[in-house]
């Protein structure tokens, strides 16, 4: 039987990084799969694929999603991104560009889901979203101090094995300074000999 016309399969399109890309899945697959497997794109890691490391984490409409647990099938019709779009075209993404000049990460292996991660928690900030740790949480106190303690609990569904959270804090913590200033997007700047050769950021 034709996997494209069986009971267990559908065809399905996923908008991912702005590009719509037509494919046939196998209900089961999951959205880490397909990107990885059948669209090549491997920025995105598998690391637990049991929801629990953040190593897969994309951006499903601007939110933070860990694609191990997320069906293919239930992302269709969704904005879908992956590290691979967070960069505009040669400009890094502030996030990218603080990884890479305070060292946030090692082996680089969690590195996508943590830029991913600390993409959508900037803005999650900045639109007043408060956390476990955040002290007063009336929606007409505003946005919390992005304090060291407000990143850690932010970012804490994001693991790295080698332990590079003191520089992945102080990574979110410019980022989001030059995003207040005005460089929300992209950094402004032409990108260093390092950034150059991918826009995954050692993906």
């Amino acid at each position: 039987m034709d996997p494209a016309t069986s009971s267990t399969h559908s065809p399905i399109t996923l908008n991912i990084n702005g590009e719509k890309h037509a494919l046939s899945v196998d209900h089961r697959t999951t959205l880490l799969d397909a990107l990885r497997e059948r669209l090549d794109l491997t920025g995105t890691k598998k690391g637990c694929d049991q929801g629990q490391c953040g190593a897969c984490t994309v951006l499903l409409d601007g939110r933070r999603a860990v694609s191990c647990l997320q069906l293919a099938v239930a992302a269709e019709g969704r904005e879908i991104t992956t590290i691979e779009g967070v960069a505009e075209g040669d400009r890094l993404h502030p996030v990218q560009q603080s990884f890479l000049d305070l060292d946030g990460f090692q082996c680089g292996y969690c590195t996508p889901g943590q830029i991913c991660s600390a993409v959508a928690v900037i803005e999650e900030h900045a639109a007043g979203w408060p956390s476990a740790v955040t002290d007063d949480v009336r929606p007409e106190a505003g946005p919390p101090p992005l304090t060291a303690d407000e990143i850690r609990e932010r970012m804490s569904g994001n693991l790295c094995r080698c332990g590079a959270y003191a520089s992945i804090v102080q990574a979110v913590e410019r980022a989001a300074a030059t995003v207040r200033s005005g460089g929300a997007s992209a950094v402004e700047s032409a990108p260093s000999e390092q950034s150059a050769p991918s826009k995954e950021a050692v993906a």
